[in-house]
Formats: C-alpha cells, sequence, structure tokens
C-alpha cells in the first residue's frame, strides 16, 4: 500500500511539471490585415511597451539595426509586386528590420522571416529591398509599439511606424491599375478557352444541361485549336455520354494523338480504354 501510494505521489508529481501557467505576454502579438487597392497587405508582429523607458537613442539607439518589435520576426505579406521608393519587390514574406536615426529610418525587407530579433550572422545577400522612411514628431506619447497601413489609396499606401512620441512613414506603391486593366482586358474580351472548359467540366459533372456543357467544351477547343487534350478528353466523355458514340471515338483519338506527342501517360491510357469501351458497343 506505501508504495502504491509513493508511486501515485510521483506520478502527480511527475504531470505537475508539464502543467503550464498561462499569463499576458509582455509584448504581446499583433496582427493586422489591409487591402490596399487589389493588393492584400498582412502583418505579424509583437508589441512591446514603453513602460517609463525613453525608447529612441536609448532602449532603441540610434544608427543600429532594430528588430523592429520584440521576440520573433516582424513579418509583412504581400500578396502582388509592390513598389517601395521607386523599387521593386516581389510579392512573399519579409522580415522587417530597421535602423532608426533622429531624422529618418532605414527600412530594410530581410527574405529569412525565421528569426528572433536581429540574425547573428547578417546576411547583406538576404535584404531584398532598402527604403528610407521620414520621420514625424507626434504631438501626443504612444505607449505601444504600433505599426498600421494608413493613408490609404487605390495605388498606394503608408506603413506607419509608431512609437514614443515618433512616427517613421514608408510609402508603399500597389500594382492596381495593371491588375484593374488585366481583368477589365480579359472580360471586354470574352472568356477564354479555360473559361469556358471550366464551364463545361462543371456541368458535366454536376450533372447539368449537357447540349450547355457540349457547346462550351466545343467551343474551348476550337480556341485551344484542337490541341489541349484534357478538353478534347472532356468532350469525348460528354459526347459518350449524350449518346454520340462515333463523334466521341473520333475526339478521344485527337486526345490520344495529343497527349502522345505530350507525352502524358496517363492521358493515352485513358483514352485507349475509353476507345476500346466504345468501339465493343
Amino acid at each position: 500500500m506505501k508504495k502504491l501510494l509513493a508511486f501515485a505521489l510521483v506520478l502527480c508529481t511527475g504531470i505537475s511539471c508539464f502543467a503550464q501557467v498561462e499569463a499576458p505576454q509582455p509584448s504581446p502579438l499583433g496582427k493586422m490585415e489591409q487591402k490596399v487597392g487589389l493588393t492584400d497587405i498582412t502583418l505579424e508582429y509583437s508589441r512591446p511597451a514603453m513602460r517609463g523607458r525613453t525608447i529612441f537613442g536609448d532602449l532603441v539607439p540610434f544608427d543600429k539595426v532594430w528588430r523592429t518589435g520584440a521576440n520573433l520576426n516582424t513579418i509583412i505579406t504581400f500578396s502582388d509586386d509592390v513598389k517601395i521608393g521607386g523599387k521593386e519587390l516581389a510579392k512573399g514574406s519579409y522580415a522587417i528590420y530597421t535602423k532608426p536615426q533622429k531624422d529618418q529610418w532605414t527600412v530594410m525587407f530581410y527574405e529569412t522571416t525565421n528569426n528572433w530579433g536581429v540574425p547573428q550572422e547578417w546576411d547583406e545577400s538576404k535584404v531584398a529591398l532598402t527604403a528610407t522612411a521620414a520621420v514625424e514628431e507626434m504631438p501626443f506619447k504612444m505607449e505601444t509599439f504600433t505599426i498600421v497601413i494608413d493613408e490609404l489609396k487605390n495605388d498606394s499606401a503608408n506603413l506607419n511606424f509608431l512609437w514614443e512620441n515618433t512616427v517613421a512613414i514608408l510609402e508603399i506603391e500597389v500594382p492596381t491599375d495593371n491588375r484593374t486593366m488585366a481583368s477589365i482586358d480579359k472580360v471586354m474580351n470574352g472568356p477564354t478557352a479555360q473559361d469556358y472548359f471550366s464551364a463545361a467540366s462543371y456541368y458535366h459533372e454536376a450533372g447539368k444541361d449537357m447540349e450547355k456543357a457540349y457547346t462550351w467544351v466545343k467551343k474551348a477547343n476550337e480556341m485551344s485549336e484542337g490541341k489541349a487534350y484534357w478538353m478534347l478528353r472532356r468532350q469525348s466523355l460528354i459526347e459518350a455520354e449524350m449518346g454520340k458514340t462515333k463523334e466521341a471515338i473520333a475526339t478521344a483519338k485527337k486526345s490520344l494523338s495529343a497527349a502522345e506527342a505530350a507525352n502524358n501517360a496517363d492521358y493515352v491510357k485513358m483514352n485507349k480504354e475509353s476507345i476500346a469501351k466504345w468501339e465493343a458497343k
């Protein structure tokens, strides 16, 4: 009995070692998502507080690379290629590092985003873009470090870094006009072969109007000049389902030829099996 109690005590003690106390973090994680024009921008960063301390020039020294927040990297993600300071930055995720100064900040977009603070070995080749942010003095104090995307326009926005009585402002340009014009051109020029094919495939698989599906898939193949074996394959299946066996065999043979030219073994096999099945009827 004593051994059993001793074992139970040891077990309980061991389990308690894995219990974790939940408490607020001194620099809580913040996240914001903002659409600028047609571009999605996401920010994830930890937010330290002043707590009576002098920030810039003291806690955050001037002319030294700063993690721009606390804890893990401050990460910004762009859904499109953007321009910052007139320079191109490819879409994707970047760690933001800054070098604060009294009258301006140097802002660096770093390709590695899994560092805890500033990398122990700074790799200049991973700096995708460097830009200069203007600095202004605020008429009030910001207790908690804050990054906001503000001054929203169709084709630009400001990335603002606020803490203590300082705001650093960096303009970001987004490709709204290019994306909008491409969308307009696509719509005004009418559906593409892929649009017709997608519509036909959905109607076919959902068991909807086969006549419409047939019209659309033939249009897709006409626009593709009969070279898209996967589109021809879909047409043959629709023809077979509509009882157009002769047409289905002819279309499947075209799909087979195109698939062989593209070295697509899967479509070669499927077409051969379908042709044999339909010819046997």
